[in-house]
């Protein structure tokens, strides 16, 4: 990759956590918002620019992609945290617990009951997101908005799984700020304090709503 394409990654990346700064200060006691720099279907030499300027964390939707690239980039990085916000196959569980050091989509019990036995099988206790369909879409995954306490709550007591937070993606056509708000009383109600929402386009209201991790995919490293 040549001087200019590098230079260009890293001034993006600076601009995205200037953004998340300026909208973290907004808020009164706010606690330190997560950049997730999204790198699905990017090779590793697009992602290698954004290492090297120190990003740690990105985020991958699929387990096979992630397995071309990722390995060797966390031999040569390995701080890198993983994270997976794309669906997960009850078949792929083991590879993604292997190669994933955050699983973001746990949105059924088969597959809450498999990770949870993987996990144990592997010795890797990862912190997981339950993933919320907070629009009551029909063509999004994610547990209903109504039965994500008590699923929050059999993931920890039925499967062993450490959930840590909630992620969702809201209604691409609708102001996005209600739904960040509603996955935000959800979290206080199920006992966790971790949020993961916010893209590219909507980053900063979720923050004003609390998210503690942000996804940015296109904003970092340009069209897909």
């Amino acid at each position: 990759m040549s001087a200019n394409a590098r230079e260009t990654a890293a001034e993006r990346l600076i601009a995205i956590q200037d953004r998340i700064e300026k909208a973290a200060a907004r808020i009164e006691g706010s606690q330190a918002v997560d950049l997730i720099a999204v790198s699905k279907t990017f090779e590793a030499d697009a992602i290698l620019p954004l290492l090297e300027a120190g990003q740690r964390h990105f985020g991958e939707n699929r387990v096979q992609e992630a397995q071309g690239k990722w390995p060797v980039l966390k031999t040569e990085f390995p701080d890198i945290v993983l994270h997976l916000i794309g669906p997960l196959q009850s078949n792929k569980a083991a590879d993604a617990v292997a190669l994933f050091d955050v699983i973001e989509s746990v949105d059924r019990d088969k597959l809450a009951k498999i990770l949870g036995q993987e996990m144990a099988k592997q010795g890797r206790h990862l912190p997981c997101f339950v993933q919320v369909n907070i629009g009551a879409e029909d063509q999004k995954a994610g547990v209903a908005a109504g039965e994500t306490i008590a699923f929050v709550a059999r993931c920890r007591d039925q499967y062993g799984l450490d959930i840590v937070g909630l992620m969702c993606i809201p209604p691409l056509e609708e102001a996005p700020g209600p739904y960040f708000a509603q996955l935000a009383a959800l979290a206080r109600d199920a006992g966790v304090s971790q949020l993961s929402m916010g893209m590219s386009s909507d980053f900063e209201t979720a923050i004003l709503m609390g998210a503690t991790e942000v996804r940015v995919g296109s904003a970092l490293f340009g069209a897909r």
